[in-house]
């Protein structure tokens, strides 16, 4: 299908790079690795993590101190509550805590539980696996084997850092970031 066919029929296509819309305009689009959604939950999640108790966290605390809009936190941690990563407590001393311990909860989790899949691909996915629909053959299609390097280091990664590990980096950046403003002439 050339160009011409998809402009006719108006669709769109969305590449990693470009987009090209049904008015034959090319222009650059912006994906992030991460949506803004699951920065903000890892920023509130390493902050639950780094309090090491079930305590609950009220949502305005987490909100001004990582410097998140209250109601689009408030949407991000009901969803992460629905995935039964927090639980929440009403009322007077309540709010937001991890459902499990911070060990137990991957990186890979939280973003699978607010994105949807990791691979760069469907057909790499272990979460919802699909052929590619422009994929002649799976087994020598050059780009799942490039993609597949990709997805597997990011897999390990992600699968392999929970909360309480990001917890304890960020603890010890925040140390670091003290100490070099300790010392004056």
């Amino acid at each position: 299908m050339n160009l011409d066919d998809s402009a006719s029929r108006g669709y769109d296509y969305v590449y990693n790079v470009y987009q090209v819309s049904s008015s034959f305009s090319i222009r650059p689009t912006i994906r992030p690795m991460l949506t803004m959604r699951t920065r903000y939950a890892l920023k509130a999640l390493t902050v639950l993590a780094a309090t090491g108790s079930s305590k609950p966290v009220l949502i305005g605390e987490l909100a001004e101190r990582e410097a998140i809009p209250r109601k689009f936190l408030e949407a991000i941690l009901r969803e992460l509550k629905q995935h039964g990563l927090l639980t929440a407590q009403r009322g007077r001393g309540g709010g937001y805590a991890l459902r499990l311990k911070p060990e137990e909860i991957t990186l890979a989790s939280v973003i699978r539980a607010l994105d949807g899949p990791i691979a760069p691909v469907p057909c790499l996915s272990r979460t919802a696996y699909r052929k590619c629909d422009e994929c002649k053959d799976e087994r020598t299609c050059g780009v799942k084997l490039v993609l597949k390097d990709l997805y597997d280091a990011t897999a390990q990664v992600l699968e392999g850092t929970t909360l309480a590990d990001l917890a304890r980096r960020t603890q010890q950046a925040e140390g670091q970031t003290s100490h070099a403003f300790a010392y004056s002439i």
